[in-house]
């Protein structure tokens, strides 16, 4: 069968010592817990003389002393339950708090190798959900249902070597709803893992249907959506409520059933034992008939929390299916395992016949090719869905070509390590993201050492160094989540700078000035090749302003490359580019200067 949650062991046994004590301490707890049944029956059978051999040895003939000596292993027992109740369930939660730590860190970890194929296709909330809910279950797990099922073990084991030590005939007869308990609760498990699995799919959309719209607030307030987006919340709400309350009706529904299985073995044993003492048929004492009387409810009623103990494996077991799921995925995009090194990289780039799609019946790029040489810019131009941002990811290796190479000095991508690959190129995506924290920790961001004069020259050159020295905190400002307290523009300037500050021989420029005006571009057109001095530059454009000034100039078109020169040749040629050029500057002279 499967049990994915079998799979924490290897986390457990890296803190052996502490699973060691919490182990131990729960087995001895677990005995003394029952031992006050046993107690109890030697107490009967010791004030009727028939008591253990060691009671009265210790006791020396004396009734003080036999008092004495039941008082006494009386406090002992409790006493010793409680040290012990203490000792494990301290260390199971450290160890359940230590394996939670681990294992988020280890499936975070995970997520950052996947490709970015699966970020686009999975929904955050399911994600969030993974790192969160998911490893939550399975620390509650290690806090309260792995105790419980050791716990049954040992109560199995204890109870059953007493009763056969005792009378073999009330151990069958108070034993036999055991089987038929078990049954019942293994055919449960079956019924509710299934309620739980969908639990965890629906709590999935629900975090996604919230994430998604907490990021948007901004869009639901400006289009007044809050009371349909309230609705949509709810619907998802109640739909987790639903699922929820399918495995509730199963899970109410098993106790009580369990619970009349169980007073038909309490009822065997005190008849059948009744009957043996009056009858004189049997050796069987009073005491002992107590013992069994109240050890067989020890035993079984914590039975009826099997079902519940069930609930917390199958919830334990549905959380690590996805966890460890992650985890067993095949990694598409991953660094070669001897990959080649360049000792200097140079920052030649060359696009071979590249054919890309992100669906079969969507081809984006149909045998792209061009050949950059170190230290030149290019521009890239074309209209909406030609491939241009398509061409800057296959660049960063987030996703590989389909057919046809491409090449970094001559060696392919899939031939470098990803790391390295991506430490030669610096990123200033359309996308902007900032982290929530200053404005120095996100320009600087990924740098362990950066000096403040770097950073600055950084901001300068992206031409927000001004803005930040109005601000009564300067670098130290926080930006606010995903920058919320800074224009578009102002974030777009500051990821500008990150790329710059990062010193990469080659430098991506992806719309990099779709969101500023017309003076900030201006701005950063004039410092554009001072930064980019001595860099292989990429810049993809929808301003061909931005680009007029490049090296040479490329336009896409459905994904080949369907014109090339610089400025004045392509506007001289008329076409593609000439009619974008036109369009951009209303219409009017071609502007060759």
């Amino acid at each position: 069968m499967d049990y994915p949650v079998l799979r924490l062991l290897p986390y457990i046994r890296s803190d052996g010592r502490l699973f060691s004590l919490a182990f131990g301490a729960s087995v001895l707890n677990k005995i003394l817990d029952l031992m006050p049944p046993v107690l109890v029956g030697w107490v009967i059978d010791s004030l009727a003389n028939k008591g253990p051999a060691f009671i009265h040895a210790l006791a020396g003939g004396s009734s003080l002393a036999l008092a004495l000596v039941l008082g006494g292993l009386g406090i002992g027992i409790f006493l010793g339950e409680s040290i012990f109740q203490w000792l494990y369930q301290k260390n199971f939660m450290l160890l359940a708090q230590k394996v939670q730590h681990r294992l988020r860190v280890d499936t975070y970890d995970r997520l950052q190798q996947r490709e970015i194929a699966f970020f686009e296709n999975q929904r955050t909330g399911e994600t969030m959900a993974m790192l969160g809910d998911d490893i939550n279950q399975l620390e509650r797990f290690l806090n309260n249902g792995f105790n419980d099922i050791l716990q049954l073990f040992i109560m199995c084991i204890f109870a059953s070597f007493v009763f056969f030590s005792t009378s073999l005939e009330l151990a069958v007869a108070g034993l036999l709803p055991v089987p038929l308990i078990i049954w019942g609760s293994v055919y449960y498990r079956r019924l509710i893992g299934g309620r739980y699995a969908r639990v965890r799919k629906v709590v999935g959309e629900l975090f996604s249907r919230l994430e998604n719209n907490i990021s948007g607030m901004l869009v639901i307030k400006s289009f007044t959506a809050e009371k349909w987006e309230t609705e949509r919340v709810s619907r998802e709400s109640k739909a987790y409520q639903e699922a929820n309350y399918d495995a509730i009706r199963l899970s109410a529904l098993y106790v009580p059933i369990i619970r009349m299985v169980v007073a038909m073995g309490f009822g065997a044993v005190l008849s059948l034992g009744s009957y043996r003492i009056l009858t004189g048929s049997s050796d069987l004492t009073a005491g002992q008939l107590v013992l069994f009387g109240m050890l067989i409810q020890r035993v079984l009623w914590p039975l009826t929390r099997l079902g519940q103990t069930f609930d917390e494996f199958e919830r334990a077991n549905a959380s690590a299916r996805r966890t460890f799921g992650l985890f067993d995925a095949r990694i598409a995009i991953r660094s070669p395992e001897n990959p080649e090194r360049l000792e200097n990289t140079k920052g030649r780039i060359t696009f071979d016949n590249v054919y890309f799609s992100y669906r079969p019946e969507l081809p984006v790029l149909q045998g792209l090719s061009f050949d950059l040489p170190p230290g030149a810019m290019l521009g890239v131009a074309g209209t909406t869905g030609a491939g241009k941002s398509t061409l800057v990811k296959l660049l960063l290796r987030l996703y590989d070509p389909e057919r046809g190479k491409i090449l970094l000095d001559s060696v392919p991508l899939t031939a470098l390590d990803l790391e390295f690959l991506r430490q030669q190129i610096a990123l200033v995506s359309q996308d902007v993201y900032l982290f929530h924290g200053s404005i120095r920790e996100n320009i600087a961001y990924g740098l362990t050492k950066a000096d403040e004069a770097k950073i600055r020259l950084a901001a300068r050159q992206a031409a927000i160094l001004d803005f930040i020295d109005e601000l009564p905190e300067g670098l130290d400002t926080l930006v606010g989540e995903r920058g919320i307290k800074l224009s578009g523009g102002q974030r777009q300037r500051l990821s500008l700078a990150r790329a710059l500050l990062k010193d990469a021989p080659i430098l991506v420029l992806d719309e990099a000035t779709s969101s500023v005006d017309t003076e900030t571009e201006r701005l950063i057109q004039d410092h554009l090749f001072e930064f980019a001095g001595g860099r292989t530059t990429i810049v993809v454009a929808h301003r061909l302003s931005t680009i007029k000034h490049a090296d040479s100039i490329i336009v896409i078109d459905r994904g080949r490359v369907v014109e090339a020169g610089n400025h004045q040749e392509l506007v001289a040629l008329d076409r593609i580019y000439a009619d974008l050029w036109r369009v951009q500057i209303g219409n009017g002279s071609f502007g060759l200067s």
